[in-house]
């Protein structure tokens, strides 16, 4: 380059360096900036950030959040949402200025995620348009609207006897493996074609259990209306925590768009105990049973989400159904006692049936639905009035006989009775009935059709009853789903067909009597 030109581009760059140092307006924006000082089990210890909130949203390094929960004069008391093994003493900390949220919309459905709203599964990115806070205020009293509308759960003794309506909780509590989790699946399986968004939100389950529960899901192709969130059994404290709320979020979006929603909850025992870990570890003074004070309280403001909404507000609903583990059939613990207190209702497993063959393993006499006998169906109503009764009658009477007592006719004819609505009422996990087949076997069970049948052939008999379901006439079928009780002219219809399905399965026998 000539000596000329390169004097030029000299000159050039430095007048440019000139007139944009003349019209350069230096700005300063503010940025709060803490240090942490101590990481330990999911917990972080937080200085510098002295104009932080409660529940505000800090971010650490390597895309890292947590949630400031304890509020101390020189330190934050921060519940970590990810591994603490990637943070370091000295690390800095900033402030977001927003509290903790989920994206929501209609491209969860179908996805497993976790409850930041990460994808879980092999299905790419999730695109969203909007997101919510997981912590929201439960709807108003004058916002609410009836339970009317009955959740049908395609379980024949759900159904009938502890029914449960749309913005039901009802509480499901037992030991471990009683059955449990089958009942919340099997009423998501049943909202098929019924218009309901299902989320099933799994707390510190093991990897393996997830991963059946989401795989039978697919198998029964639930997946198309269910989504997924989860915090598995070795993700950290504060994940565990907080997913229930974001899991009520993502559903309260159906709710509020005039939607009903059905949301599990498996399970709040695991909740509690991560709450009361992370507790503990933030030095909050531990209560009843080493959980602090405000156990109650967390529990109770998530379950009060669940309701149903007025026409003015789109006419929602959010049904819970919460899953709790007891100890040795012990409903008096703290938790327990907790949420049966909170809920609508509990359906509560017995052991002893589940090792009896009894599935699904309701103990009725402990189990109780406060609402869903407003919302059950008419026709539930008008046949199964006193199948409870008969029930817990022979249940006394079946103690009463070990014995060894001399029994009359009319008690042997009522442990008959008895035995094949225990019978009767046992059901295939994973196989949910519909309303006309549920009928058929309430009412030939209620009239005492079954009773000259032997136990050992009920299960073929009610098998031969449920392919006549599907001869009813529409109308009849129609009507079983209408607002009206079941007319004399129907239920003679139905025990028509019953009494002759079920003739070729009678054989003429006698029970043993007693030959004292």
């Amino acid at each position: 380059m000539p000596p000329t030109e390169s004097k030029e581009s000299i000159t050039d760059a430095f007048d440019k360096l000139k007139k944009g140092r003349e019209t350069f307006v230096p700005s300063f924006s503010p940025r709060e900036v803490g240090y942490v000082m101590s990481v330990s089990a999911g917990i972080v210890r937080v200085s510098g950030l002295q104009a932080a909130g409660y529940e505000e949203l800090l971010k650490f390094p390597k895309d890292l959040f947590g949630i400031a929960y304890n509020l101390d004069e020189t330190e934050i008391g921060v519940i970590l949402l990810g591994e603490d093994s990637l943070l370091n003493v000295g690390d800095e900390v900033e402030r977001t200025g927003r509290v903790l949220d989920v994206p929501v919309g209609e491209a969860l459905i179908g996805r497993v995620v976790d409850p930041l709203g990460k994808p879980l599964d092999d299905k790419g990115h999730i695109g969203f348009s909007k997101r919510l806070p997981i912590q929201r205020p439960a709807p108003a009293i004058m916002d609410r609207a009836e339970v009317t509308v009955p959740l049908q759960t395609g379980l024949k003794i759900v159904d009938a006897m502890i029914p449960i309506g749309r913005g039901q909780r009802e509480l499901i509590l037992g030991d471990r493996q009683t059955g449990k989790t089958a009942i919340a699946i099997d009423t998501i399986l049943n909202q098929h074609d019924k218009n309901m968004i299902c989320v099933y939100c799994a707390i510190s389950q093991r990897s393996s259990s997830v991963a059946k529960v989401i795989a039978q899901l697919h198998e029964k192709g639930a997946m198309h209306y269910t989504l997924v969130v989860v915090a598995e059994g070795n993700s950290s404290p504060g994940l565990k925590y907080i997913a229930p709320y974001a899991a009520t979020s993502i559903a309260e979006y159906f709710m509020e768009r005039g939607q009903d929603v059905l949301i599990v909850y498996d399970d709040l025992t695991h909740h509690a105990r991560a709450y009361r870990e992370l507790s503990l570890l933030l030095r909050r003074p531990p209560g009843r049973e080493a959980f602090p004070g405000d156990i109650f309280y967390i529990h109770s403001k998530l379950l009060e989400r669940a309701t149903h909404l007025s026409d003015e507000l789109g006419g929602g609903s959010l049904t819970a159904l919460p899953i709790i583990e007891t100890e040795a059939q012990n409903i008096s613990d703290y938790i327990p006692t907790n949420l049966i207190s909170i809920n609508d209702g509990q359906l509560f497993l017995s052991p002893k049936l589940f090792e009896m063959g009894v599935l699904p393993a309701i103990d009725i006499g402990k189990s109780v639905s406060r609402v869903g006998g407003k919302a059950q169906l008419p026709v539930f109503r008008s046949i199964t009035g006193t199948l409870k009764l008969a029930y817990s009658q022979f249940e006394e009477l079946e103690s009463f006989a070990r014995f060894g007592t001399r029994l009359d006719d009319d008690t042997r004819k009522k442990i008959i009775h008895g035995q094949r609505i225990r019978e009767g009422l046992k059901q295939a996990e994973f196989h949910p009935m519909s309303v006309p087949e549920q009928i058929l076997i309430l009412l030939a069970l209620t009239s005492g059709l079954f009773d000259s049948i032997p136990l050992q052939r009920m299960l073929e008999s009610e098998q031969a009853l449920l392919m006549s379901a599907k001869e009813l006439p529409r109308a009849l079928e129609g009507r079983l789903y209408s607002d009206k009780k079941l007319n004399e002219a129907d239920r003679q219809s139905i025990l028509e067909i019953a009494a002759e399905v079920l003739s070729s399965f009678k054989e003429e026998f006698e029970p043993k009597k007693d030959s004292r």
